[in-house]
Parts: C-alpha cells; sequence; structure tokens
C-alpha cells in the first residue's frame, strides 16, 4: 500500500511540476511578447519622432544644416537644398565635398574658436545674383564637450535687389533733378546779373526756365503715381470701358502732336469693352501713343489694335515704324528710369518712369504688358485687360 501512495504522491508532485513549468513558460513568453511590444512602440515612437523632426524642418523657410563631431552632414533640410540647388543625398559629405564652397568651410574654423558667427554673408557662384546670410553655432552636451554645429542659412537675394534698386533709385532721382535745377538756377542767375534788362534774352531765358520747371513738375508728378501704384495705395474705379472710345479720345487729346510730326494716327480696335478704370487705361493708352510718336519716323503711321484671346482677356496694342528697340532692351523698357537712348529720351522731354507706370496700372487691373522688335522695323507694345462681364444687375 505505501508503494502506491508513494507512486500517487509521486505523480501528484510532477503534475504540479509540469504544470508549474507550463505556466512559467507561459508567464515568460507573456513576458518576452510585451517586451517585443515595448521595443516596437518604442522603435514606432523613435521613427514617428523623426518624421515629425523632419517634417518640421522641412517646413522652415530657412536652410538648415546639422554637422556631427566630424563635421559632416548630419541633416540638411528642403530649404537648404532648394537654395543650393541639391537633388543628392548629403548625409555623411563634408561641406566642401556637398557645396565646393570654401566661404563655408572657412566659416566652421571660426565657429571652432568663436563658438558662434552672427551674420555671415556669402555670394554663390554659378547661380546667378545669389546672396545668403548665415548663423552658425557649435553643439555641446552637458560637459561642455563638442558633439556638432547648426547653421542657419537666410536668403538675402531680394532684400539685395531691393537695396540696389532703391540706390539706383535715388540716385537716378537725384540726376534727373539736378539737370532741370540746375538749368534753372543758372538762368536766373543769369537773369539777376543783368540780362533781364534785355526784354528779348530775358523772355527766353524764362520760356527755357518755364519749359524746366514744367519738366520738375512733370516728374514729380509721375514719382508720385509711380509710388502710390506700388505701395497699393491706389484705389481702381472699375467700370465698363469701350476701348474703341478710349483710343479715338487719346487720338483726338494728341492729334496736334501727330500732326506736326507728320504722324498718321489708325484705330484697328473692334467693339470691345474692358473691365478697368477708364482714367488710368486712358493714361496707360496715351502714354503708349504718344511714345509711339514721339519715337516713330516722321510721316510715319501710329496704329492701335485690339483682340480677344483664348482666355477670355482682351490684349490692346500700339505699333510704330521707328528704328525699333534692341533685343536686349526689351525686357527692360518697363523699367524706372531705364532708356534706350539716354540723350533722346531728355531731348524728347520724357521723365523715364512713363512706361513703368503703365506696367504697375496694368498690373493692378490683372493684366500682363510686354514689347516685340526687330530694330529697324518699328515696336509693338501689347498689354492685356479683364473683358467686361455684364451681369444680370447692370442688364436691368
Amino acid at each position: 500500500m505505501w508503494f502506491f501512495l508513494f507512486i500517487f504522491a509521486l505523480a501528484v508532485l510532477l503534475g504540479l511540476h509540469f504544470r508549474w513549468r507550463a505556466k512559467y513558460r507561459a508567464q515568460q513568453e507573456l513576458r518576452a511578447a510585451e517586451i517585443e511590444d515595448l521595443r516596437q512602440r518604442q522603435q514606432q515612437t523613435s521613427v514617428d519622432a523623426q518624421a515629425q523632426q523632419k517634417i518640421l524642418f522641412d517646413s522652415m523657410l530657412e536652410g538648415l544644416l546639422l554637422l556631427d563631431r566630424g563635421k559632416k552632414i548630419y541633416l540638411a533640410n528642403r530649404a537648404f537644398k532648394n537654395l543650393f540647388g541639391l537633388k543628392t543625398e548629403l548625409r555623411g559629405k563634408t561641406v566642401v565635398e556637398a557645396l565646393r564652397l570654401h566661404e563655408l568651410d572657412e566659416l566652421l574654423q571660426r565657429v571652432e574658436s568663436a563658438k558662434q558667427v552672427l551674420d555671415y554673408e556669402i555670394k554663390l557662384p554659378g547661380l546667378g545674383e545669389r546672396w545668403l546670410q548665415v548663423n552658425a553655432a557649435a553643439i555641446t552636451n552637458s560637459a561642455g564637450e563638442r558633439e556638432g554645429t547648426i547653421l542657419v542659412f537666410h536668403d538675402l537675394t531680394r532684400l539685395k535687389q531691393l537695396e540696389r534698386q532703391r540706390e539706383e533709385f535715388v540716385a537716378n532721382v537725384s540726376h534727373e533733378l539736378r539737370t532741370p535745377l540746375s538749368l534753372i538756377k543758372g538762368y536766373v542767375e543769369t537773369l539777376l546779373d543783368g540780362a533781364r534788362n534785355n526784354p528779348e534774352v530775358a523772355e527766353r531765358f524764362l520760356k527755357t526756365i518755364e519749359r524746366n520747371a514744367n519738366r520738375l513738375d512733370l516728374l514729380i508728378q509721375d514719382l508720385l503715381t509711380i509710388s502710390a501704384l506700388e505701395s497699393g495705395r491706389m484705389n481702381l474705379d472699375l467700370q465698363p470701358v469701350n476701348l474703341r472710345s478710349l483710343a479715338e479720345k487719346v487720338f483726338n487729346d494728341l492729334h496736334s502732336k501727330a500732326e506736326g510730326k507728320g504722324t498718321k494716327l489708325v484705330c484697328e480696335i473692334p467693339d470691345l469693352t474692358a473691365n478697368g478704370d477708364a482714367h488710368r487705361l486712358d493714361q496707360v493708352l496715351a502714354n503708349l501713343v504718344d511714345n509711339a510718336i514721339k519715337y516713330g519716323r516722321a510721316n510715319g503711321l501710329v496704329a492701335v489694335g485690339g483682340k480677344k484671346l483664348a482666355d477670355g482677356k482682351l490684349e490692346v496694342s500700339v505699333r510704330d515704324d521707328g528704328p525699333g528697340i534692341p533685343a536686349e532692351a526689351l525686357d527692360r523698357v518697363f523699367e524706372r528710369f531705364y532708356r534706350v537712348d539716354k540723350a533722346r529720351s531728355r531731348d524728347q522731354g520724357g521723365t523715364g518712369l512713363g512706361l513703368s507706370i503703365v506696367k504697375h496700372i496694368v498690373q493692378a487691373h490683372g493684366g500682363e504688358v510686354r514689347a516685340e522688335s526687330e530694330p529697324g522695323h518699328g515696336a509693338t507694345f501689347f498689354f492685356t485687360l479683364p473683358e467686361f462681364q455684364a451681369t444680370l444687375r447692370d442688364l436691368v
């Protein structure tokens, strides 16, 4: 009997042992699964964090470059690649290898000693006029040991262009003002010195003073107009404008000038109605026709045409038969104070702002301007305008 009790007890113990082992194995498997799940979640969290970091860096307008302690690229955001026109993978390369820009290598050497360099300007070669401002700083750990370098790039190109335009504008305005002011001053001094006692000389001098005073007044008016247009402070009184009637009005205003040069004015505009400011469009067309008369040949022809384009806009053209415009000047004729023939333009009494005003008025209407010319065969200026669309309210 004791033998059977021993066998029974042994069987019970073995059963408990195997049951404990199965339970232990299940717990171990559960723990391993939990550890693996935790590891995968941590890995996914790390991947998500890296993805969010990349999205954050790529959303920055400034170019961002991170270098490791070996001065090799660890991260470069989208804005940085766009600034330098790069499409290849940069990670692991040095700055010189990736960009071949030794100015940045010099900047990194300065960061080594100064720890931080601000407002460092560089001009990119081979990409036209491209200026960048770089701020760089060393990255250190809590022990003060160097871990890497961060560089932030700001595109200064637009700012540099605006600075240059401002300088050119001031220089041009000063030059345009100096000539008539010098003439006025000179003639006034001559009159005060005794020329006023000679009626014939005095009258001639006074007419010259009047002419230059008018030129100054015209220049100031044009400067005020272009300033208002560029700042967006000029409101347009939009209404239906019949372009053929507008051209006929301009022809009537400039009839005496055209007749004095023997120029024939021809209106080839069909019945087209634009949505625009009648006063400003009169200014545009009058400026273009006036220029065509000035620079067209004597006893020549100035024609104003118009048509409806496929995109629904209206296009107006002003054509002359003068000497034309050189190809290199076609893209610049709408710039402020730009003159194809400086001496001739001043003799004609222009301010150098007329075509710039034309461009800004047309752009304010949502249109575009351009010029076409073949030297020796005249020039044609084009501008587009939105077509007037009558609504039910207008019809009533």
